[in-house]
């Protein structure tokens, strides 16, 4: 997985500047122009321009959902509850919604015959961030989920590796 990582790396490099891999100063930029893009206030002026015309660039301000198929949607959804505590989607007006928090979110194609995601038949990973991975590795494993971790610590941070009861995989992140 070193060389797998180190080839994201070293895209996400190419993507965002060499100040993502230095220590995420890229990252940094971004993640501010994102909170800024939630912001009900607009963008300032001189931001991105496209067009002939010059104006400006209408971005969007972050991810609102990610929808996937599941065999068993309900259960699923009670194992992301559960061992992520992420809620599920409100089916009345007052549930609550997971309330993510601001920060980097790295959106990146990779192609087509990849081995990044193990399993060739799946065509998505997601990877979360998380504040202490020790202590959410730990609580993965308590309940008997296998997660691994992998043992280098890159200049963005450290991550673990999992599945969801469907194979999908799911990427932890503590960022540096």
């Amino acid at each position: 997985m070193g060389l797998q990582r180190r080839k994201l790396l070293q895209i996400l490099s190419y993507t965002f500047g060499s100040g993502f891999v230095l220590g995420q100063k890229a990252l940094a930029g971004t993640a501010q122009n994102s909170a800024q893009g939630a912001s009900p206030t607009p963008p300032a002026k001189g931001a991105d321009q496209s067009g002939s015309a010059g104006t400006e660039m209408e971005k969007v301000a972050g991810i609102g959902g990610l929808f996937f198929r599941a065999h068993d949607p309900a259960a699923l959804g009670r194992w992301y509850l559960e061992h992520l505590g992420i809620a599920l989607t409100p089916t009345t007006e007052n549930s609550p919604v997971w309330q993510q928090e601001a920060g980097q979110t790295v959106f990146s194609p990779f192609p087509e015959k990849t081995g990044y995601f193990g399993d060739p038949q799946k065509v998505w990973m997601v990877n979360f961030r998380v504040h202490r991975l020790d202590k959410m590795v730990a609580q993965l494993q308590s309940a008997g989920i296998e997660v691994k971790v992998d043992p280098q610590t890159y200049p963005n941070g450290r991550f673990a590796r999992l599945h969801d009861p469907e194979g999908n995989p799911i990427e932890l992140w503590q960022p540096s």
